[in-house]
């Protein structure tokens, strides 16, 4: 079987709009010597004439009809997208699934959704809220957005900042800060709150249980949010990520920022996905936006002293 290029479609095509060969060679910008070779040559290839010489012009046999037709669409094709590419008609279009927790859609990431719809207001968002990890692979969601240390082998993606935390207890209770806060020896008599069971395996919350009486953990709930509020509440002390509790004016540190306690906020999505213009058009924008918010994440915040 005979491969025909895309030119010897423009050939053909030139030829049947001019009907003449040196009609052909003007749209081209060839010479007529080298539109009568090519056209031989193509002939020969398609085993039979594709046009008919008459003293009226070159007429299209039907073997040249269809391959005219072919080259029409195409012409109609390019031209089309050539209209779309200048009037931006092309950007990425659709649906995506983003899955993440209360905590970073309410703190971090409703600017960056805001952003991503300003410069791609033909995508709709779906925003699933869930601390679980759904499965990409069975497009539960098409990207996560996840605070981890051990992202998942089957996701691809790119870490954008390290999330840190430090101990912080409400500002009315501790008027001197963390000056007298000692994180290997903390206060026996303080009441503490921690994340649950499902949390075990963040440093945080290893720290309590290995630094905090049993009896001293006055509340444990399964969301940072509500750490926060419980915190500021009064009902007690608890590590806390730093990019929220150095919101809130009521909070103080009472630890410097422990490396330990640290872990690595993460963009993720499916092999598979990871070429979609959709989600590449994602990843792109918030990663640029998230990294502008590094100094929050990692506790540098501007006007936010150490406390100590």
């Amino acid at each position: 079987m005979k491969t025909f290029p895309w030119d010897e479609f423009r050939l053909v095509k030139a030829i049947a709009d001019t009907r003449s060969l040196q009609g052909a060679a003007d749209v081209l910008g060839v010479n007529h010597s080298t539109v009568f070779r090519r056209l031989a040559e193509l002939e020969d290839k398609a085993g039979g004439p594709l046009f008919e010489r008459h003293r009226s012009g070159y007429q299209l046999t039907p073997a040249g009809e269809a391959m005219a037709a072919v080259a029409s669409r195409i012409d109609s094709d390019v031209s089309d997208f050539m209209r779309k590419l200048a009037g931006k008609d092309i950007r990425p279009r659709g649906e995506i699934r983003v899955t993440t927790n209360d905590t970073l859609l309410l703190y971090l990431l409703v600017p960056v959704l805001a952003r991503f719809r300003a410069e791609y207001p033909d995508i709709r968002v779906d925003i699933i809220m869930s601390n679980q990890a759904l499965n990409l692979s069975k497009r539960d969601a098409d990207i996560a957005i996840r605070a981890t240390d051990s992202p998942p082998d089957n996701l691809t993606g790119r870490r954008v900042s390290d999330l840190v935390w430090a101990i912080y207890g409400r500002r009315s209770d501790w008027p001197k800060g963390g000056k007298d806060f000692d994180v290997e020896r903390p206060p026996e008599d303080a009441n503490w709150v921690s994340l649950g069971d499902g949390f075990s395996h963040l440093h945080a919350v290893r720290y309590i249980r290995d630094h905090v009486k049993a009896d001293r953990v006055a509340l444990t709930i399964n969301t940072v949010l509500g750490l926060a509020e419980a915190v500021e509440a009064g009902i007690g002390i608890g590590p806390l990520p730093c990019f929220i509790a150095d919101a809130r004016p009521g909070l103080v540190r009472l630890s410097p920022v422990d490396p330990d306690f640290s872990t690595g906020l993460w963009l993720l999505t499916h092999p598979d996905l990871k070429a979609s213009p959709r989600v590449r058009a994602f990843l792109d924008l918030a990663a640029a936006e998230l990294q502008k918010n590094r100094m929050r994440l990692e506790g540098r915040a501007s006007g936010v002293a150490s406390e100590r």
